[in-house]
């Protein structure tokens, strides 16, 4: 799987540019985007929270963005000082168009199989705060830039030397299809960010403000 992983991503034995040319994002035939949220215990709550609501805010005519929690099992697991039910297991899971995945302790086989599965078939992979370290455990990062929560980033670096950390960064576009965001409040931008990919600045800024988040780059 990793090799088919390292295929997929082309990926050079030399840290790839964060600074790459970006594509528009184009919405499926049935203008419903899947957004498969992964939790796991102890999951960071704005981490979910932020993109999702983004997400679930989106303000253009005629397209959804359809979000849902996955995890390995529908064990009720804890998402900050919330208990969560996932939706799906990595098994039952609908396909997704976009994976997210914030900080959290998940790290079995099933779980790195289910990103480097989603990576392989072309899914939009969006990591928030130290979620990025599951990407890199799944080894779809070998070779690449990518950012996380700044008290983290010289940790990260140590525990996984094949992928270049940037620091004060509130996301990098690690891979064509890839982006690692910073902690907190992080994954907001980058989620408005993928909007903007998808539809224009103006819907982003519009859902920005539905939403009444305040970020400098979606006021106007």
């Amino acid at each position: 799987m990793r090799l088919m992983v390292a295929v997929m991503l082309l990926i050079p034995m030399c840290v790839v540019n964060a600074e790459q040319t970006e594509m528009r994002l184009t919405l499926p035939k049935s203008g419903q985007v899947k957004v498969a949220f992964v939790v796991s215990d102890g999951t960071t709550l704005i981490d979910v929270a932020g993109p999702m609501q983004v997400f679930d805010q989106i303000q253009p005519p005629g397209a959804e963005f359809l979000t849902f929690t996955v995890s390995e099992t529908r064990n009720p697991i804890k998402v900050g000082t919330m208990t969560v039910v996932p939706d799906f297991t990595f098994a039952d899971a609908p396909e997704a168009d976009i994976v997210v995945v914030g900080a959290q302790s998940g790290n079995s086989p099933p779980y790195l199989d289910y990103l480097r599965h989603m990576t392989v078939r072309g899914g939009l992979m969006l990591s928030v705060c130290t979620g990025v370290s599951k990407f890199a455990r799944a080894g779809i990062l070998d070779g690449l830039e990518a950012t996380s929560h700044h008290d983290y980033i010289e940790d990260l670096q140590k525990r996984f030397p094949k992928v270049h950390f940037l620091s004060d960064r509130a996301w990098v576009h690690s891979a064509p299809r890839i982006y690692s965001a910073g902690g907190e409040t992080s994954g907001i931008e980058l989620a408005l960010h993928i909007v903007e990919l998808y539809f224009d600045h103006s819907v982003a800024v519009k859902t920005a403000r539905y939403m009444n988040y305040r970020g400098p780059d979606w006021q106007s």
